[in-house]
């Protein structure tokens, strides 16, 4: 049995050698004098629009499993990648990302106040500028796949869903851009949800981002088909949990959204310290998920007296006077 660590964790990574900070729910970034970006991501855990926890070697984790999908859609959509200093940061090209987030949704799931489950257990049934049928059941599978685009909170608020028809209205994105990024993302959706198949699992949403650069071209930024970014299924159980109305097994972050929801409204109200057990748990979690999803084992990096210590040293050439 794989042993945590739990007090091995990097819950922040502010290094004031490193120029123009911007400190996002997840990743500390920073914007290098030759237009260029580096991304650490920390072990946070973000939900509900607030950080829940601290979980150990998660970002490690998110960082590696993001470079690996990157190296397998490089075909369907260019990436923002340079190149990795340390297994917890991307050093990237410096995009502006695109004011919307593209989701993709294979299945009527969800536990946050914009999935389309949440939605359609109100009794909506026209959402995102998608029609469903009634008769749906939790968990099933949709017709085919649909893209429910939010507004891109940057100031870490609450993200509100769109219609390509708004987004085009109101210029958040031009015809030629929304066309590009709808026909990129939903590739990237259905190279996703192939691999993961073969591997036993089921790709059941995520969200990609895009951004152009210098050059007005588009790339895909931030995360690919991480637990953080996407739901997935571990797909043996899948009939079983849908026959039963039950929450299918999962390889995703909503282990831990699913316990806060099961004891508060965590968007009215205040969400308990997660404990020690649930941390535990959620590590365990994000690790088989890079190995199931890539075949290939989690080797932590343990080198340096801290995570922030060993990454420090990794980033001295990117330093600044």
């Amino acid at each position: 049995m794989r042993q945590i660590d739990l007090s091995r964790t990097l819950p922040y990574a502010r290094i004031p050698e490193l120029p123009n900070p911007y400190f996002g729910k997840v990743r500390d970034c920073y914007d290098l004098p030759d237009g260029t970006r580096l991304l650490i991501s920390s072990d946070r855990i973000s939900a509900f629009d607030q950080i829940l926890a601290v979980i150990p070697w998660k970002g490690q984790v998110l960082t590696q499993l993001a470079r690996y999908w990157f190296d397998h859609t490089g075909d369907i959509a260019a990436n923002h990648v340079l190149g990795y200093p340390d297994p917890n940061v991307v050093h990237c090209q410096r995009v502006t990302i695109l004011p919307v987030e593209i989701v993709v949704r294979g299945y009527l799931a969800g536990t946050t106040s914009t999935s389309i489950l949440t939605q359609y257990k109100t009794g909506a049934r026209t959402m995102y500028g998608h029609t469903l049928p009634d008769g749906l059941r939790d968990n099933q599978a949709l017709p085919q796949a649909i893209i429910t685009p939010t507004s891109k909170a940057f100031d870490g608020g609450h993200d509100e869903p769109l219609t390509a028809t708004e987004i085009i209205s109101t210029g958040l994105l031009t015809r030629a851009q929304w066309d590009e990024v709808s026909a990129k993302a939903l590739a990237l959706f259905a190279r996703g949800q192939e691999m993961a198949q073969k591997q036993g699992l089921t790709l059941v949403d995520t969200k990609y981002e895009f951004g152009t650069d210098a050059e007005g071209n588009i790339l895909l930024a931030d995360e690919i088909h991480t637990p953080d970014s996407s739901r997935y299924w571990i797909a043996e159980g899948y009939e079983n949990a849908l026959k039963t109305g039950t929450r299918p097994p999962s390889f995703d972050k909503d282990v831990i959204r699913s316990w806060v929801v099961a004891r508060c409204d965590p968007y009215k109200d205040p969400v308990p310290e997660i404990p020690l057990e649930m941390i535990e748990k959620t590590a365990k979690v994000y690790i088989e998920a890079f190995e199931k999803i890539t075949c290939q084992p989690f080797i932590p990096d343990t080198s340096g007296d801290t995570p922030l210590d060993r990454i420090r040293t990794k980033l001295t050439p990117f330093f600044t006077a």
